[in-house]
C-alpha cells in the first residue's frame, strides 16, 4: 500500500546531518562539479555553484567550455574551475573519484554534444541532479532517460514535467488536490527509478520506492518571490552541495527545498536568486549549527 503525502518537517537529527566537524576537511564534506554551458550561458551554474557551496559542500568545481573560461574566470574567487574542450575533458574531471555529486542543466543548452555529456554523467553513476535544459535534453532522448538511476534527482516544474510525461500532463495538470498530485508525481518518479523533485507553489518530492513529501503552498503569500529568475538554479545547487555532502536523495532534496523557502521567507520582499544563498548562514545558526 502506498504510503499518504507527509508534510516535510525539519528534525534535530537533520541539523545534526548538517553540521560539520570539528576535526574534518574540505573533502570529508563532498566535491560538488556543475557542468556550465558556453560563452553568455554561465550565470546560472554559477548560481547553483553557489549554492552548493553555501549549503556546505567541501569544493565546488565549474567544468566549462574553452569559449566560456574567460567569462567564468571573471566572475569567481572561492569557486574552482576546470575548462573543458571535449567531452573527454568531462571524462578525465569524473575520473577523480574525490568528486561527490555533479549538476548539470542551469544554462546548458541544448544539442548532441550537451545531450553526450548528459549520458557521459549517468553512466559514471554518481549522485546527479538534473534541472533546466538537462531536463529537455533526457526528454527528447529516451537512451538517456533509460539511463537514470536511483543517486539522480530531477527537478522539474510543470512545464518540464510535461515534457518529460507527456502521458502524465494532463493528469497532473487537471489534478488540483495534493493527494491527486502526488499520485501522478508517485508515478513518474516509479518510471525513471529516481527521485523526482516537483517545484510550484506547493512543492512535492517523490522517490522511487512511492514516498511522498510536501512542502506546502503559503497561504499568505509569502513565497511569491521565490518566482524569479535564477531561482530554481540556486535549489538545484542547494540539493547538489547536500548530495555531495553525503546525504540521500530523498533528504537532499527535502531539506534543500526547506532551506530554499526559508532563506526566501527571511529575505522578503525584493529577493533576487543572488540574495538566496546569502541567507543561509543565518539560518544555519538559527538551527544551532556552529
Amino acid at each position: 500500500m502506498f504510503r499518504e503525502p507527509r508534510i516535510f518537517s525539519f528534525t534535530p537529527l537533520m541539523r545534526d546531518q548538517l553540521q560539520k566537524a570539528a576535526d574534518s576537511h574540505k573533502y570529508l564534506h563532498g566535491h560538488a562539479v556543475v557542468v556550465t554551458g558556453g560563452a553568455g550561458r554561465t550565470g546560472a551554474a554559477r548560481l547553483a555553484a553557489r549554492g552548493a557551496l553555501r549549503v556546505g559542500a567541501g569544493l565546488v568545481t565549474l567544468a566549462v567550455p574553452d569559449e566560456a573560461v574567460t567569462e567564468v574566470d571573471c566572475q569567481i574567487t572561492s569557486l574552482m574551475m576546470c575548462p573543458m574542450t571535449s567531452i573527454a575533458d568531462l571524462d578525465r574531471l569524473l575520473d577523480d573519484q574525490r568528486l561527490t555529486a555533479v549538476c548539470l542543466g542551469p544554462g546548458l543548452g541544448l544539442g548532441q554534444k550537451q545531450t553526450d555529456m548528459v549520458a557521459t554523467v549517468l553512466a559514471d553513476a554518481r549522485p546527479t541532479v538534473l534541472d533546466a535544459d538537462a531536463l529537455t535534453l533526457i526528454a527528447n532522448n529516451a537512451a538517456v532517460m533509460a539511463a537514470l538511476h536511483p543517486a539522480c534527482v530531477l527537478t522539474p516544474h510543470e512545464g518540464e514535467f510535461a515534457r518529460l510525461f507527456p502521458d502524465l500532463a494532463d493528469d497532473l495538470s487537471n489534478a488540483n488536490e495534493i493527494p491527486a498530485r502526488a499520485d501522478v508525481l508517485r508515478l513518474a518518479a516509479a518510471r525513471v527509478g529516481c527521485t523526482v523533485l516537483l517545484k510550484g507553489p506547493a512543492t512535492l518530492i517523490a522517490d522511487h520506492k512511492a514516498q511522498i513529501w510536501v512542502h506546502p503552498r503559503a497561504a499568505d503569500g509569502t513565497l511569491s518571490w521565490l518566482a524569479t529568475a535564477g531561482s530554481g538554479d540556486v535549489l538545484a545547487g542547494f540539493c547538489l552541495g547536500l548530495l555531495a555532502r553525503g546525504l540521500t536523495p530523498q533528504l537532499a532534496t527535502n531539506l534543500a527545498v526547506h532551506l530554499h523557502r526559508s532563506a526566501a521567507l527571511r529575505f522578503g520582499p525584493g529577493l533576487i536568486a543572488e540574495d538566496l544563498p546569502e541567507q543561509v548562514p543565518a539560518l544555519f545558526r538559527e538551527i544551532g549549527l556552529s
